[in-house]
């Protein structure tokens, strides 16, 4: 089950589970969203057309980002674009997560190897602004 991390109307964070599976091709992101994320599940054989992308001047204001947890676990914690804490998930091995808006900090909870995919270029420290995030002790999960 996909699950989306809202504040309010506004989407954070889209988590697609290692356990998720459909056939064919499922967009979960809008179309005017900077990255743009997928699934996709294909029979053995299935062509897919040779093509090239064409040069499409874009205007990139945010920076979204996605990640690919490949071995441990993380604990990914939600902000709203006010720095206000909402929520946290663990995510685990074949999780994916794509942080659209708002604000996130992180802990690795095991040894963790993930990959991460955003715009570019770096801008270094223009491209972010840190501050406090929420204790341990205050951490919300979802209830099992």
């Amino acid at each position: 089950m996909i699950e989306q991390i809202t504040d309010k109307t506004k989407l954070i964070a889209i988590i697609i589970p290692h356990t998720s599976s459909a056939p064919g091709i499922h967009f979960f992101t809008p179309d005017d969203f900077s990255q743009q994320l997928a699934y996709m599940l294909h029979p053995a054989g299935k062509v897919i057309d040779a093509h090239v992308h064409n040069p499409v001047v874009r205007e990139v204001v945010s920076t979204q980002e996605v990640l690919f947890i490949r071995k441990g676990r993380l604990r990914v914690d939600f902000y709203a674009d006010d720095r206000t804490y909402l929520e946290s998930r663990i995510l685990s091995a074949g999780d994916v997560i794509l942080l659209a808006s708002g604000g996130h900090g992180m802990e690795a909870l095991e040894e963790l190897e993930m990959i991460e995919v955003k715009q570019g270029p770096y801008s270094g420290d223009l491209d972010k602004t840190r501050f406090d995030g929420v204790s341990v002790e205050n951490v919300v999960l979802p209830e099992d």
